[in-house]
């Protein structure tokens, strides 16, 4: 039987070295003419640990990090490739601390998969949330997200339902779908994570919202500091368009959506929505006044929902699972999950996806596990540069 292996692609694992480490596992197999494959997955978003490498045992996926290529020969020579110990072992994946307190609905496929392996998604229960989209009225679906208590995960915690609703009822011939991708606050990493490791939730997501609101055409605005993000999606794309999710009949449906990644010339101010709009339609990027709203008059003065990675791809699920298995997480007015970045001077650097009502305390000491450099925590920045 082929032994998987797996070495993340994402752009934090081949900062540390992880296309050296997966070269050197190839250069291994070869040379001991062992019957294994080598799979390049997204990350599992425990930072301190890549290149975290993964192994497919009876016992399920065994973790081995953070490895250094120079690091293979022994691990093979201690039998990793049936999950034995080592000293760079971490026991079953999903049993790692960080990841087993986490509720991974938006990233639930993160590290799990080839991002580019439809029959990988699909296996995950990916194409579930569109499947029913197709059969469903517009205003049923947006019923849906409204009652899910989804709401913009870029900052603002605008009700996506809404926004969604105000599209769909205002008059135009044609409607557009636009993903803010423009990730610029430093120590964050989110958006590119998921278009990394898992783009077909956001083409999913973004196909949903084509059909909730009548647009048929969608962008992904991105940066052009993610090469590797932009080289997935638009790879994903294309595999989408073939496999007759995205184009003239989405899933056979009858219903046209189709979808293109644009990049961004690295203007900050391009994160904010009408700006980007402004930067989209070949303009410089300098921020509209409002009104009107771009869910009026936005792309090309055409109504448009203009609404970041993470709320696009949180659609899916909501779609799959029902808006009241949604809704049971979090607190007050902010319902689901929400993807935390911990970066800077920390322990355990990364992304962790948990319902909402967890102290700041708890992200820092317990999560984080503290400062990197033993010393007492003086301050936390929340929310990045523009944050408090």
């Amino acid at each position: 039987m082929t032994i998987t292996i797996f070495v993340p692609r994402d752009a934090a694992a081949l900062a540390l070295g992880a296309d050296r480490v997966a070269t050197a596992i190839a250069r291994e197999i070869e040379t001991r003419g062992i019957d294994a494959r080598i799979v390049r997955n997204g990350s599992r978003g425990m930072h301190w640990l890549e290149p975290l490498v993964e192994v497919r045992t009876e016992r399920g996926r065994i973790a081995y990090g953070p490895v250094k290529s120079s690091d293979v020969p022994s691990l093979f020579e201690a039998g990793f490739l049936q999950g034995a110990d080592h000293p760079l072992c971490r026991g079953r994946t999903k049993e790692i601390p960080f990841l087993a307190r986490q509720t991974r609905l938006t990233f639930a496929r993160c590290g799990v998969t080839d991002p580019l392996s439809l029959e990988d998604y699909r296996h995950y229960q990916g194409m579930k949330g569109l499947e029913k989209a197709v059969t469903m009225q517009p205003a049923h679906i947006i019923q849906q997200v409204t009652d899910s208590g989804l709401r913009g995960r870029g900052g603002a915690g605008f009700p996506t339902g809404i926004k969604w609703k105000t599209v769909l009822e205002a008059p135009g011939a044609q409607k557009y779908i636009v993903c803010n991708a423009d990730e610029g606050d430093s120590g964050t990493f989110a958006d590119r994570m998921i278009m990394e490791g898992d783009p077909f939730v956001l083409i999913e997501g973004m196909a949903i919202a084509g059909l909730a609101t009548g647009a048929t055409k969608g962008f992904i605005y991105t940066r052009s500091e993610y090469p590797h993000a932009i080289e997935t999606m638009i790879a994903a794309v294309e595999i989408a368009r073939k496999a007759g999710i995205l184009g003239p009949s989405v899933l056979g449906s009858g219903k046209a959506f189709d979808m293109e990644v644009r990049v961004g010339a690295g203007a900050y101010v391009c994160g904010e929505e009408t700006a980007l709009l402004n930067s989209l339609e070949g303009k410089r990027g300098i921020v509209r006044a409002k009104p009107p709203l771009p869910a009026l008059q936005g792309f090309l003065g055409r109504p448009t929902v203009v609404n970041n990675v993470i709320s696009l791809a949180s659609v899916p699920v909501i779609m799959d699972r029902g808006a009241e298995f949604y809704r049971d997480f979090g607190m007050g007015r902010s319902r689901g999950t929400i993807p935390i970045q911990i970066a800077g001077n920390t322990r355990h650097g990364g992304l962790f996806e948990t319902a909402f009502g967890l102290t700041l305390g708890e992200i820092v000491d317990d999560i984080g596990g503290g400062t990197a450099s033993g010393r007492p925590v003086r301050a936390v920045q929340v929310g990045g540069p523009l944050g408090a």
